[in-house]
């Protein structure tokens, strides 16, 4: 018998690297020697030493350390905070080049991963807030602050120190205290410092990941375009006097605040989706808007995260979609029920499909709170949900509206929907290159009509596309 081992080869240095071209998610690409190396924060026109953390046969990813050369493509970062936190890796990169990478990684993943033939894909659309456009931020109280690499390599012993911020990306115990962060309305910034103010004052405990000790755990804000701002602010355990002394400073420091809440966290993780979140103040949701159409919006629901570019999503979705007034449209992964609701003024039904009951229940709200009586929504899985019976019952569908996690639609749920042969699809994803895949398996009865990338997340890799597919005849 003949084993077969691989050696595990050393992190090394690559010196002097031109950097050539844009990959996937954001990484710069150079080859050397026919490999295919890999970079994170270089720029096509860089020439970079490169720390390399992974290295295969044929291909290796590593960290620009060095930038030797400057590439004529490059701007100057607007946050104190790049190259540290992970939030905006693109601000390096002028607006319009992120654009036009964003559109050569839809057209790669779409052609290579897909492998069918497709229409001219349409230009990227960007969005016009380039900084302050999202609605929602959540933000980490911590006992270990991260401390950059000029800090460390002083003489000045530096304790651990207290931060409220963000995640250093692939370390999960240190945080970076977040000064001023340009994602969203810089209500967000006097939120997150004045209450580290409040907790300076009142020496509030900073959480511990590791030991699980410590009071203050995270903070989640929520801006919306009505006006409305909610805070939930969630705590390691009980401690009704000083929960007070926090919410009751918070709200004098922030007027703006129409709904403040607090959640008690004693589990190990971050996710609230099993707890139960307190109203302190105020109605204890918010609402938002896209176009004429209001949405209740909990401390656990989702919503898109940038309110602007959601309207131009969904209208790009109904506009692909061509309705008429006649069909009944299946809406899978509904969530709140926001894309149906949208389209709804110009369907017959809707029909809304989702998994999580909670979310199926403020699907439900959302389309009482528009005034719509012709759209229904059921929490289960489509593949289980959609037999004859159900047909029977609410129509087959005309047009089907499919919104899948990054992960794409399940093998299964792509065969239901080449078994039901709805005359059309429209596909919005987050993830080209699933939604390639997906499209691939498709095309055994479907055909590509249209293809719109969206910008939903400037300075960011991240990439929202939305394709039309139609029934063959």
């Amino acid at each position: 018998m003949v084993y077969f081992c691989s050696v595990k080869r050393k992190k090394y240095l690559l010196e002097k690297v031109a950097v050539t071209g844009y990959a996937a998610e954001g990484k710069a690409l150079s080859k050397q020697d026919g490999k295919v190396i890999f970079i994170e924060g270089a720029v096509p026109g860089d020439v970079v030493d490169v720390f390399i953390t992974k290295d295969r046969k044929d291909w290796a990813e590593g960290k620009a350390t060095v930038i030797r050369e400057y590439s004529p493509e490059r701007v100057s970062a607007f946050c104190e905070h790049f190259g540290v936190c992970g939030g905006c890796k693109w601000q390096m990169l002028p607006y319009s080049k992120q654009l036009e990478y964003k559109q050569q990684e839809v057209t790669q993943n779409l052609r290579r991963i897909g492998k069918v033939e497709l229409p001219e894909i349409l230009p990227i659309v960007g969005s016009a807030d380039t900084v302050y456009y999202r609605n929602k931020l959540e933000f980490t109280f911590s006992n270990k602050r991260y401390l950059t690499n000029d800090e460390i390599k002083s003489d000045v012993v530096m304790p651990n120190e207290n931060a409220l911020g963000f995640h250093v990306p692939r370390i999960f115990d240190k945080i970076i205290d977040i000064h001023h962060c340009y994602l969203m309305d810089d209500v967000n910034n006097e939120i997150r410092n004045n209450l580290r103010e409040i907790a300076k004052d009142n020496a509030f405990a900073y959480y511990d990941i590791k030991q699980h000790s410590g009071w203050l755990r995270n903070v989640i804000i929520r801006l919306c375009t009505t006006g409305e701002l909610m805070v939930n602010i969630c705590l390691g355990y009980e401690d009704e006097a000083a929960t007070k002394i926090l919410l009751d400073s918070l709200l004098k420091k922030v007027p703006a605040i129409t709904t403040l809440l607090y959640t008690i966290n004693t589990k190990w993780n971050d996710s609230i989706y099993d707890l139960t979140p307190q109203t302190y103040f105020g109605k204890g949701f918010v609402i938002e808007k896209l176009e004429e159409f209001s949405f209740k919006v909990g401390p656990k629901s989702f919503f898109q995260t940038n309110t602007k570019q959601a309207e131009q999503l969904y209208t790009i979705t109904k506009n692909f979609a061509g309705l008429t007034g006649v069909e009944t449209v299946y809406d899978l992964y509904c969530g709140t029920g926001s894309i149906g609701i949208f389209v709804s003024g110009a369907a017959k039904k809707i029909i809304g499909v989702e998994v999580i009951d909670e979310a199926i229940e403020d699907a439900k709200v959302n389309a009482a709170l528009n005034n719509i009586t012709h759209a229904a929504f059921f929490a289960g899985d489509v593949i289980k949900i959609c037999d004859d019976n159900f047909f029977a019952a609410h129509g087959r569908p005309d047009v089907i509206i499919t919104d899948p996690p990054r992960v794409g639609m399940h093998e299964k749920l792509v065969h239901k929907l080449l078994e039901i042969a709805a005359p059309k699809i429209v596909y919005v994803s987050c993830n080209t290159a699933t939604q390639a895949r997906d499209i691939q398996l498709l095309s055994e009865k479907y055909t590509v009509e249209k293809i719109q990338p969206v910008d939903m997340f400037p300075h960011t890799h991240h990439i929202e596309c939305v394709a039309l597919l139609k029934l063959k005849n």
